[in-house]
C-alpha cells in the first residue's frame, strides 16, 4: 500500500476537524468551568436559599386563632339554648408561643451554620471542578503537541521509504531491511493511535466542565513548578478543612439547642367571648410556661448526645487534617518525581539519542552504516521525544493539581 494514498485523507480529516474546533486557553478553561458548571450553580443556589431561611430562623412561631362555643349546656331545661346561662359564649382567641431567648439564639446560630456548611460544600465542589478541568486541559494540550511531533517524525521516516525500496531493488540492501523499516513506522503509528485516543478522552473531559464543541487547547501550558512551603502554609485554609470546621460548628450549635430545652418557654392567650343579650361580653388573658422538670430523662440525654456529636466532629476534623497533610505530601512527592524524570530524560537521554541519530546518518553517508540503522535511530529519537513530552505533561499535571488543590482559594 502506498502510504501517501492513506495520508491525504487523514490530512483532510484533520483540516475539517480544525475548521470546527473551538480554541480555549488554560485560564479560560478554569473561568468557564467555574461560571458554567451546573454543580456549582446548584451549590450557589443552595447557599442563597439557606441565607434566606436564616433571616427567619429566630422569628416567633405563627400565632394560632381559636374559635368556638364555650360552656353550652347540653342537659336540663336550657339545654342547647344560647344566652340563657351566664358562662355560655361564642369565643374567639389568639395564642402566641414565645420560645425562650436561648432557643431562639441557638436556632439563629444553627441557621448560620447551615449557610456556612453550604458555602464550604460549594468551596469543595469548586476546587474539584477546577482540578479536573485544569488537568483535562493540560492533557489535551500535550496530546496535541505529541500528535504534531509524531506526525513530523512519521513524515520524516516515510520520506526514507523510497530510498530503502530503491536500495532493495538495486541489491545494495537486503529485502528484510524493508520489513525492519516498516516495523519502525508501525511503532510511530501505534503511538499516534494511542495519543489520538488520549486527545479525544481529554476533549470529552473538558466538555464535561466547559460546554464547547471539539475544544482545542491553545496558548501556553502552565509551568511545571510549585512552591511547597507556600502551599503548606495554605493547608489550614483548604476547602476540606473549611468543610470540617463548618460541620464542627454545626455540631456545637446542636449542644446549644439541646441545652435551650432546659429553659422554660412561654405562651400568651387572649380570648374574647360574646355572651347572651342579658350578660356582658368577656375577655380572657392567660399566660403559660413550660416546666422542664424531668431533665434527667428528657433534656440531659439529648444534651449528652449533642456533646458526643460535637466531639465526633472535632475528631473527624483532626482526621481530615491528617489525611490532607498526607495527601499533600504524597502529591508533592509525585510532583518531584515527575519533574526529575522529565528533566533526566530531557537533559541526559535526549542528547544521547540525538547524537546517535546524527552519527548513524553520518555513517550512512560515508557508506559505513545501513539505512535501517539510520531509520532505527531516528525512530528511537522520535519515541523518546514523545516520552519526554509525556513526562513533561505528568510534571505539569502534578504541578497544576498541587496549585488547584492546595493553593490559595482561586
Amino acid at each position: 500500500m502506498n502510504w501517501r494514498n492513506g495520508w491525504v485523507p487523514l490530512t483532510a480529516l484533520l483540516a475539517a476537524q480544525t475548521a470546527n474546533a473551538q480554541s480555549i486557553g488554560y485560564e479560560e478553561t478554569l473561568a468557564a468551568a467555574r461560571d458554567e458548571q451546573p454543580t456549582l450553580q446548584a451549590g450557589d443556589l443552595r447557599v442563597q436559599g439557606r441565607r434566606e431561611a436564616a433571616k427567619a430562623a429566630d422569628a416567633l412561631p405563627d400565632p394560632r386563632v381559636r374559635a368556638g362555643i364555650m360552656n353550652l349546656p347540653v342537659t336540663g331545661p336550657v339545654a342547647f339554648e344560647f344566652g340563657e346561662q351566664l358562662p355560655t359564649q361564642f369565643a374567639v382567641g389568639v395564642d402566641q408561643e414565645i420560645p425562650n431567648l436561648a432557643r431562639r439564639r441557638a436556632r439563629s446560630a444553627a441557621a448560620s451554620s447551615e449557610v456556612r456548611l453550604a458555602e464550604a460544600q460549594l468551596g469543595v465542589a469548586e476546587r474539584d471542578v477546577l482540578v479536573k478541568a485544569g488537568t483535562a486541559w493540560v492533557s489535551l494540550y500535550y496530546a496535541q503537541s505529541r500528535l504534531d511531533l509524531a506526525r513530523e517524525a512519521l513524515n520524516d521516516l516515510r520520506s526514507m521509504v523510497p530510498v530503502a525500496n530503491s536500495a532493495v531493488a538495486s541489491g545494495s540492501a537486503r529485502p528484510a531491511e524493508s520489513l525492519a523499516i516498516r516495523r519502525e513506522l508501525l511503532e510511530i503509528e501505534d503511538a499516534m493511535t494511542r495519543i489520538d485516543a488520549e486527545r479525544e478522552a481529554a476533549q470529552a473531559r473538558i466538555t464535561r466542565y466547559v460546554p464547547t464543541e471539539d475544544p482545542v487547547a491553545v496558548g501556553v501550558a502552565p509551568l511545571p513548578t510549585a512552591q511547597p512551603q507556600s502551599l503548606r502554609l495554605n493547608l489550614e485554609g483548604n476547602p476540606e478543612l473549611m468543610l470540617a470546621d463548618a460541620e464542627r460548628v454545626q455540631a456545637e450549635v446542636g449542644i446549644d439547642l439541646a441545652k435551650a430545652e432546659k429553659r422554660p418557654d412561654f405562651g400568651v392567650s387572649v380570648t374574647y367571648g360574646r355572651r347572651g343579650s342579658g350578660f356582658g361580653d368577656a375577655v380572657s388573658i392567660m399566660g403559660s410556661v413550660t416546666l422542664p422538670i424531668f431533665a434527667g430523662s428528657r433534656q440531659n440525654p439529648r444534651i449528652a448526645a449533642a456533646e458526643s456529636e460535637a466531639a465526633a466532629a472535632v475528631a473527624e476534623r483532626e482526621d481530615r487534617r491528617r489525611a490532607l497533610i498526607a495527601n499533600f505530601e504524597a502529591d508533592l512527592a509525585a510532583w518531584r518525581s515527575a519533574v526529575r524524570q522529565w528533566e533526566r530524560a530531557r537533559d541526559e537521554l535526549l542528547p544521547l539519542a540525538r547524537d546517535r541519530a546524527a552519527l548513524e546518518t553520518a555513517s550512512f553517508a560515508a557508506g559505513r552504516a545501513d539505512l535501517v540503522d539510520v531509520i532505527a535511530a531516528k525512530a528511537a529519537l522520535a519515541l523518546l521525544e514523545l516520552e519526554i513530552l509525556e513526562r513533561e505533561q505528568a510534571a505539569v499535571e502534578a504541578a497544576v493539581k498541587l496549585q488547584l488543590t492546595y493553593g490559595e482559594n482561586r
